[in-house]
């Protein structure tokens, strides 16, 4: 029963990264000025975190809800504040960077329609927001 379980939730690992890696690789493809957060290589399986260049993440998460797209600002040990991250700061990022940056988090749940569906709609959200209205430093 044990070697099952392993090997469940080793697939459902692979699975859930697959779907993050084609997500990751949506985004940089058809949006431009998106920035990888953190370590390229070694990554969690159930999260995508991304700077959008120039959009503030709080509108840009006001306009994926609305579309259906669910996502989150900030660093998830920051969840729920209000200020800047921390740990974006302690990653290097200037106030404006962080305040860019939103996190998409996967899990079991997660189909290959989610990532169709966010692929189709951050695009031009991304876009939109940009045309109306540049980040402004606070």
């Amino acid at each position: 029963a044990i070697t099952a379980t392993d090997v469940s939730r080793s697939t459902e690992i692979a699975r859930i990264a697959a779907l993050r890696d084609r997500l990751l690789e949506g985004l940089l493809a058809r949006v431009a000025g998106v920035v990888v957060n953190g370590d390229p290589t070694r990554k969690v399986a159930g999260s995508c975190h991304v700077r959008f260049e120039g959009v503030d993440a709080e509108l840009l998460l006001v306009a994926l809800d609305r579309a259906g797209v669910c996502a989150a600002a900030g660093s998830s040990c920051s969840s729920g504040a209000t200020q800047v991250s921390h740990v974006l700061r302690a990653m290097g990022m200037s106030d404006d960077d962080a305040r860019s940056s939103v996190r998409f988090s996967l899990g079991h749940a997660s189909t290959d329609d989610d990532i169709d569906r966010a692929l189709d709609v951050i695009p031009e959200t991304v876009a939109r927001l940009r045309a109306q209205r540049p980040l402004v430093s606070r």
